[in-house]
């Protein structure tokens, strides 16, 4: 099980000859308590392009200290990070391998910079003798162990708030830093700076580059997919801002493949709401390649398309299981007790566990695979070589919003064929398939809002409110099987199956209820001036 930690710090810069000012005089703070010198020891292992670094991981082997182990950190906010601790072995342990397979790949990591630090470390507790914080000094030399073995010294002051620390503590040992002439680090790591003074042509104290990105790839020349992660990220700082159709689409479209990226980590730690992030970014995604086919050729992005409806289908086996087990406990908590009859919430929670696991099983595998890695390799070759149309050029006034409104008119058509239909199961599937077209839309329009301002965020809304309504109805739909599902399981055990007979009930009715709603939702969301703000 892998160990995890939030880890909230401020650096500063520091010399050898750096003294710390009392700090026992920082509100809140009774006493300052040496803990002695430790000798650190971390090898940093990267990809021979740096590809974690780019994206501010930090994946290291340390010995020496209290923690000795593997560390991965991942970055939350700025001087927050989550770090994940394994203990020392000789290799990497699997579990953090898994956690940077989205960035790695296929490519090897290897040891890429060692630091040795002497750390002079100091608690301030409180009256009670409780530790708020940890200030160290360190004292850092770093050896390149890649590219001629350049070396690098500095001292730098590191304060760590204590689990479950007020970070208004923080603030205040700022400013007593800051009076004795202490600034914060021009570095936001270690690691970075280690990169930065130990790179070609580096000075020591250079301002830190936490990689040396590969160069974008000339026109007619795909560059290798392996190293596209850090040249998009070098690309961002250099290209203008959008202008064109194309750039607002491409723009879109690296937002949500980065995303997939980002969020996979945060799957396989089982984080809240993570597999509905992921499969969020993967439609819109596919939303984009669909909606813009004038802008971005079909023939390349059809086949990753069907890669990215794979990978969400994969991914809802899993989110749609939370969904259905967050529905149906809410349910149970509406009822009065006297209206619970058997063990309903113990067969709930049996089926819950099962089918949880099962899935989450699933999940992982898929993103362990190597169709999903293919996909990933894809998208970074789709990015780094677009396959634009003449329609890209146009401005995006002209394009995307005749892309919207194709959108919209095919999702006006599945609309009123639900609506023509009787109630009952043909309705519903209409409802249903309604439903993605509202989505697609939405997803459309908030791809468009940088470039359409205000008309494109009201029709992202109107097409939210469409979704959401259809949403809820399918929710029911799907309810309504489980339910009959756990009657039928209830009865054959002897059980009373009146609560869940008495929840179908309920959900039959909420979902006549959206459907009376529906033309209501429906007409203020097609109103004839959404079409003339679009340009329709």
């Amino acid at each position: 099980m892998v160990d995890s930690k939030r880890e909230i710090e401020r650096k500063y810069e520091a010399t050898a000859g750096t003294r710390l000012p009392d700090l026992s005089r920082v509100p809140g703070v009774s006493a300052v308590v040496h803990r002695g010198v430790t000798e650190l020891d971390a090898v940093y292992h990267d990809t021979e392009d740096h590809r974690l670094a780019a994206d501010s991981l930090t994946l290291r082997r340390r010995t020496g200290g209290a923690d000795a182990g593997w560390h991965l950190k991942f970055p939350v906010a700025s001087g927050i990070r989550d770090e994940l601790r394994e203990p020392l072995s000789d290799t990497l342990p699997r579990s953090l391998a898994g956690l940077v397979r989205s960035r790695v790949r296929g490519a090897v990591l290897v040891p890429v910079v060692r630091l040795r630090s002497a750390r002079d470390v100091h608690h301030l507790v409180d009256d009670r003798g409780e530790p708020l914080a940890e200030v160290a000094v360190d004292e850092v030399r770093a050896v390149r162990l890649t590219g001629g073995g350049a070396t690098a010294t500095w001292a730098e002051i590191e304060v760590e708030l204590a689990d479950g620390g007020d970070p208004a503590l923080l603030d205040a040992v700022e400013r007593r830093l800051r009076k004795a002439g202490i600034r914060p680090s021009a570095s936001a790591s270690k690691l970075a700076r280690a990169l930065a003074e130990t790179g070609p042509g580096a000075e020591p104290g250079a301002a830190p580059d936490p990689a040396k990105k590969p160069k974008k790839a000339k026109p007619g020349k795909k560059a290798k997919p392996g190293k596209v992660k850090a040249a998009r990220a070098e690309e961002a700082r250099e290209e203008p801002a959008p202008t064109t159709a194309g750039d607002h689409v491409l723009a879109y479209v690296r937002r949500q493949a980065e995303a997939i990226v980002a969020l996979d980590p945060a799957v396989r730690r089982d984080l809240p709401d993570s597999v509905h992030q992921l499969r969020v970014a993967t439609r819109r995604l596919r939303s984009a390649l669909r909606t813009y086919r004038r802008i971005l050729d079909r023939d390349a992005t059809d086949p990753v398309g069907r890669e990215l409806k794979w990978l969400a289908a994969e991914l809802g086996v899993d989110r749609d299981q939370e969904v259905l087990d967050a529905r149906l406990r809410g349910h149970l908590d509406e009822l009065p007790r006297t209206l619970l009859l058997g063990p309903v919430r113990g067969r709930l929670r049996i089926r819950s566990t099962a089918r949880r696991a099962g899935s989450r099983r699933r999940t992982v595998a898929v993103l362990d695979g190597k169709r999903y890695l293919a996909l990933l390799e894809s998208l970074d070759a789709l990015l780094t070589d677009p396959p634009l149309l003449p329609a890209a050029s146009r401005a995006p006034g002209r394009a995307l919003p005749r892309a919207l409104l194709k959108e919209y008119g095919r999702l006006a058509k599945r609309v009123g064929h639900a609506l023509d239909l009787p109630p009952g199961h043909g309705r519903d599937l209409a409802l249903h398939e309604a439903r993605k077209a509202a989505k697609r839309t939405r997803y459309a329009a908030e791809a468009a809002r940088p470039a359409l301002g205000r008309p494109a965020k009201r029709f992202a809304k109107r097409m939210k409110a469409v979704q959401s309504l259809l949403g809820d109805h399918q929710d029911s739909v799907v309810a309504r099987e489980a339910l009959r599902t756990l009657a039928a399981q209830a009865h054959a055990a002897g059980e009373s199956a009146f609560t869940w007979g008495l929840l179908y009930g309920r959900e039959e009715a909420a979902a006549a209820a959206r459907e009376r709603e529906l033309p209501g939702v429906w007409e203020r969301a097609s109103r004839p001036k959404l079409r003339s703000a679009l340009g329709g």
